[in-house]
């Protein structure tokens, strides 16, 4: 067990912004001091993790150097291709740095080589000693970060009548895509439920979202709306929108929006329908429901607020990497 009073911490982010926004949450969760560890793939990084072992194999040579000791005490990584570098640190170490994993690398992985890996529920993770199941994914969005955002943006609504309502958009995930139809009828049901409440519509797009699809759900909106298109850039008002709206809607084929959406422990729902969301993701929206996180977004939906407890698995994977690995260190963060 590790008592130092600043142990060193790594956070190895790659190119995926989801991965990304999960390590970096738990890492902050910890409230200690970390480094940031970007992490690149060369041509190899596509291989399967059982053929790449525990080695570095899959890194451009750029990343390979700067991976180097004096090695952390502690390496923290998300997503399955981190598997073989989180289990090449841990031997180059000696042993000595703790690696924390977040998703299941994969079976015949060296799972048994990672010191704890943490799954989403609705994965069905196997059981064992170094594994913990989560519910949904760890991400950034913490009360300091939503005040923060809401003082940014603020002003820029006030113009809108409230209640407000996010709206956050997806589009293709798993091979998966939302038809033109699909976001027509988003949009309407978003207009319905502003409209009752004599609210507004705060709308925004990702990197998912084809174009037709959001030219379909913006023809459907016959309400106030503040709207931030993704694709064509400028200052991305998704947190604000988090922090401010009274309800947040979001589109169920993405785990960390639905994750995101039900930060806030206000009113927030889901978007799901079967010719777009995996049944994975199904599984997901069920634990969310059952727990009264979020509620599926009806076709006449009336606006009730609610609230519930907020859900960041980033700070129940921190509570479980102080208790086995940091001892008696507590985060420098409230």
């Amino acid at each position: 067990m590790m008592t130092e009073t600043t142990p060193a911490v790594w956070a190895l982010v790659d190119d995926r912004a989801g991965n990304r926004g999960q390590c970096l949450g738990v890492a902050e969760a910890l409230g200690l001091p970390f480094t940031i560890k970007e992490v690149r793939y060369g041509r190899l990084g596509s291989l399967p993790n059982p053929l790449l072992g525990a080695s570095f194999l899959g890194l451009t040579a750029k990343t390979r150097r700067e991976l180097a000791g004096p090695w952390p005490a502690l390496s923290i990584g998300a997503g399955r291709r981190l598997g073989p570098v989180m289990r090449r640190i841990k031997r180059l170490s000696g042993g000595r740095t703790r690696v924390v994993q977040i998703m299941d690398p994969g079976p015949a992985a060296g799972r048994g080589e990672l010191d704890l890996i943490a799954v989403p529920r609705h994965d069905s993770p196997a059981e064992a000693s170094n594994v913990m199941a989560v519910t949904g994914a760890p991400h950034r969005i913490r009360p300091d970060v939503l005040a923060a955002a809401a003082e940014i943006w603020g002003p820029k609504f006030a113009h809108l009548p409230k209640p407000w309502f996010a709206v956050t958009v997806g589009g293709e995930a798993k091979g998966r895509a939302m038809s033109s139809g699909t976001f027509a009828d988003l949009g309407r049901r978003v207009c319905v439920l502003a409209r009752k409440a004599g609210g507004s519509l705060l709308i925004t797009s990702s990197r998912r979202t084809n174009t037709e699809g959001m030219d379909a759900l913006l023809a459907a909106i016959s309400v106030p709306a503040y709207v931030h298109r993704w694709e064509q850039g400028g200052e991305n008002p998704y947190v604000g929108y988090l922090a401010l709206a009274d309800a947040v809607i979001v589109t169920g084929e993405s785990m960390s929006m639905c994750s995101e959406a039900c930060a806030t422990g206000g009113s927030a729902y889901i978007y799901a329908r079967d010719d777009f969301v995996t049944e994975k993701y199904a599984r997901l929206h069920a634990e969310l429901y059952a727990r009264g996180l979020a509620r599926p977004l009806l076709e006449t939906e009336s606006f009730v607020p609610w609230t519930h407890p907020r859900l960041n698995a980033a700070e129940d994977v921190a509570a479980e990497i102080r208790k086995r690995f940091l001892g008696d260190v507590s985060p420098n963060r409230p």
